[in-house]
């Protein structure tokens, strides 16, 4: 065996990958990892007897807290007590990550979850003061903050860079990162999870997937010692070549050459046998994530300093089961309306909120489905992960909202029942003042049938009669009051039957629409008619603060603030504004995974298709006391429906956009996005509300991390000293900032290609293995776009988005 130039050592951590359903389903890993546990213990217990020498060093790396969590579940007194004990001896380590997640979860949240490793410990007199994540890209900044809080020192990332890259250039080489507090955490940037297989470091499982060489191995290797004495000195070798600075470096193994994997302690009979043949030059040793952190920290080289956002180039999963995802993101918000609304848990119970943050977890878990969902996508284990995984989406769902109800009932809800009165309870639930539609209903037309003769809203306090707007839902009427609130501020209102008779529509001689009810003439002679009234033409849709332009084909072409004239449209963008762009990349039929493996970070591949969507008609659908909504219908490739309504606000900078699809089934690779050409002024910045810290895209962020897309919480501001814009995004996670064309990837430090382009990426299906392979379906996705002055700071902006996303609660009274 040929050796490197130094004396080097290697340190190993063994561990499990916990990948929820991407191996098995759920349960069954939930159930593999219960005895992966308990059979770390005994292994551990066996190494210090002479019962298995040849074990002695073994140590484990709990990777997850979830898994000890379902542990300490099923375990008997005895085998909790034994796995304590070999806690504290140091056998076993834990790692304060509860689970490999996406950015979907919120800050609140991920801050519970990072806690919960060093809660169990602390009783035992034990810190835990490292964590670990693998094959997961990436973090929110907030993610270092929730570490820092938790008490946590260290993290080891081991990035999977299919599809995705290690940050700042280089793997194996440590960092720190500063939280947004400007507190430090120790990052060592490592290999892939599995290096010590691809090494040769467990002979019962040799990997040929970083290391590729002329013998690629996937199971037990003929001649092992050959693989691992190869492939460990030509390691060692390109490292010294790098000029790394250290004389050891770290990797991990796994049991099984599977993720979900079993303890195995053959790996440390392997190790004892190299040490022997060969420790003189390359010794190995088995360890625990704070020993090798505090080797490190022990060094004299000097270990840089970086802050800002790591931003994960897997979190795209959530947009190919984008429905599943907006029940997720909903339910979350509402979680946090029930805990304002019931802050000392008097009508929720402790443990049904926790329930429902489980399931919340689940979702946001980092495995989006079976391993071959794309291969065969009728396979049955295919099908029933999947459901799995969307039905955590779903009883969390149902978790809060029972929960809001119970806390709803308890501050006087009236439920159904004849001769209810028609009162009505609207509270903010937040700790600032807020103004936001509120909505009432009357059930079907048995309720309506009280009002024929039409209707009054009146504010229960002052007596006086607020405007209301009218329509017809699937619930039956509902009825909308513009609510005026002071922080945690509630009120009351009380529909009667009006006591004048309502007006009527009348015919205009000046305004300019035919007997056939066209407006597509703007009026010479302006209208006798209400200030704020709005007008709707075949071409536009203005009130007094708004004037948004269409064009047949091109679509929304013009904004215009009308407070300063500006137009808050980008004239040099692909496409007009909420324009569906969809993408298919095709390949040979039946052969759906290798089209999609060579897209690399791309997302599409070379011979990507693209179609922009086409405006094609445009139809009034309202114009009442509060609002006025208008929808535009589109035509684009692999939709049979695509339009949009604008409802825009009287009184209001504001305008709400919904987005309606229905989404053909294909089996391709594809991509939706959805156009939002907003203009960046010269001292204008963009700006992303993500878990914990807002970021600015392309200047908040690690050195080599990614920029091309980014997934937010409730949505994005554009902010510049004289103002600014805010876009709520509660349905649609994903933002591209990085073109659209095929192309080089640029990562964060290296020169952008020169583009100012944003889409929400609302739908893909791109991954080969674990993603749903269709995207068919009907959806809806919501935006609210405000503007203006008071969002010349990005701390109002992003207070804006989350009020619109969560709004008013309102409830029928007593």
């Amino acid at each position: 065996m040929q050796t490197a130039k130094k004396k080097w050592k290697i340190y190993v951590i063994h561990h499990s990958h916990t990948d929820i359903g991407y191996t098995e389903r759920q349960e069954k890993i939930e159930q593999y990892h219960v005895d992966f546990i308990r059979q770390a213990v005994a292994i551990c217990e066996a190494s210090h007897t002479e019962q298995r020498p040849e074990w002695k060093g073994f140590k484990w790396t709990c990777e997850t807290f979830w898994a000890v969590e379902k542990f300490l579940e099923n375990a008997t007194d005895e085998e909790k007590q034994r796995f304590v004990d070999a806690l504290s001896r140091g056998d076993i380590e834990l790692s304060g990550t509860y689970l490999n997640m996406t950015e979907l979860i919120q800050y609140e949240l991920l801050t519970e979850m990072l806690a919960r490793a060093g809660k169990f410990a602390a009783p035992y007199g034990l810190n835990v003061r490292s964590a670990m994540t693998a094959d997961i890209n990436g973090y929110s900044w907030g993610y270092a903050q929730a570490l820092v809080d938790a008490g946590i020192e260290h993290l080891l990332s081991c990035i999977h860079t299919h599809h995705g890259m290690f940050a700042i250039g280089r793997k194996q080489f440590p960092f720190y990162w500063e939280a947004p507090s400007g507190k430090r955490i120790l990052v060592w940037s490592g290999e892939h999870y599995m290096m010590g297989n691809d090494l040769g470091i467990n002979p019962d499982g040799t990997l040929s997937y970083s290391v590729r060489d002329e013998t690629p191995v996937w199971g037990i290797a003929e001649d092992h010692w050959k693989i691992a004495e190869t492939r460990i000195t030509r390691y060692l070798e390109q490292l010294e070549k790098e000029d790394y600075p250290y004389d050891f470096i770290l990797v991990n193994v796994m049991g099984l050459l599977r993720d979900n994997a079993a303890p195995n302690g053959r790996i440390m009979s392997f190790i004892h046998e190299w040490n022997a043949k060969h420790g003189d030059h390359v010794e190995i040793e088995m360890t625990t994530l704070n020993r090798y952190f505090d080797l490190v920290k022990q060094q004299d080289a000097e270990i840089p300093v970086y802050k800002g956002d790591w931003p994960d180039w897997w979190s795209d999963g959530v947009a190919s089961t984008a429905m599943h995802t907006q029940i997720f993101r909903n339910a979350q918000r509402m979680m946090s309306v029930v805990k304002r609304l019931d802050p000392n848990g008097e009508s929720v119970r402790v443990n049904e909120m926790k329930e429902a943050e489980q399931q919340l977890i689940m979702y946001a878990e980092h495995t989006w489905g079976y391993h071959s969902s794309i291969s065969e996508p009728w396979h049955q284990m295919v099908q029933e992960l999947g459901v799995r995984k969307e039905a955590y989406a779903a009883n969390a769902s149902r978790l809060v909202y029972r929960s809001l109800d119970r806390v709803l009932q308890d501050q006087g809800d009236v439920l159904l029942r004849p001769n209810r009165e028609f009162t009505y309870k609207v509270v903010n639930s937040f700790n600032y003042p807020v103004e936001d539609l509120a909505f009432f209903y009357l059930e079907e037309q048995w309720e309506a049938d009280y009002f024929r003769n039409g209707m009054e809203v009146i504010d229960e306090q002052s007596g006086e009669i607020v405007p209301h707007q009218q329509e017809k839902v699937s619930r039956g009427y509902q009825i909308a009051v513009m609510a005026k609130l002071g922080a945690r501020e509630e009120k009351r209102y009380v529909i009667r039957n009006a006591t004048a008779p309502a007006a009527g529509r009348t015919t205009s001689s000046t305004r300019l629409a035919g007997a056939d009810r066209i407006h597509d003439i703007r009026d010479l002679i302006p209208q006798a008619q209400a200030p704020d009234q709005i007008s709707i033409t075949e071409n536009s849709i203005e009130s007094a603060e708004v004037r948004i332009s269409w064009q047949r084909g091109a679509g929304i072409v013009s904004w215009v603030d009308k407070s300063t004239g500006k137009e808050l449209i980008d004239a040099d963008q692909a496409c007009g504004a909420f324009t569906p762009v969809y993408e298919v990349t095709k390949g040979e039929h039946g052969d759906q995974m290798t089209v999609r493996r060579v897209m690399g970070r791309n997302r599409k591949g070379m011979n990507v298709e693209r179609f922009f969507g086409h405006l094609t008609g445009v139809k009034e659908i309202t114009n009442g006391a509060l609002y006025a909504i208008v929808e535009l219908a589109y035509q684009v490739e692999g939709m049979s429906h695509y339009s949009l309504f604008l409802k825009v606000y009287k009184g209001q900078p504001r305008v709400d956009v919904s987005v309606r699809m229905h989404k053909m089934s294909v089996w391709e690779p594809e991509n939706v996005y959805i156009s939002l050409p907003f203009l960046r002024e010269e001292n204008g910045e963009l700006w992303f509300d993500k878990a914990g810290a807002a970021i600015r895209p392309g200047i908040d962020q690690i050195p080599g991390t990614l920029t091309d897309f980014y997934c937010i919480q409730e949505g994005l501001a554009i902010v510049s000293p004289s103002g600014g814009l805010a876009l709520a995004t509660p349905d649609t996670p994903l933002m591209q900032t990085g073109p659209l064309e095929f192309g080089e990837r640029r990562v964060q430090g290296q020169e952008p290609r020169e583009s100012k382009s944003l889409y929400a990426w609302a739908l893909t299906n791109y991954w080969e293995t674990n993603f749903k392979a269709t995207l068919g379906g009907f959806y809806e996705f919501r935006y609210t776009l405000q503007w203006g002055k008071p969002f010349h700071a990005v701390d109002e902006a992003v207070r804006a988005n989350h009020f619109v996303n969560a709004g008013t609660v309102a409830f029928r009274s007593k």
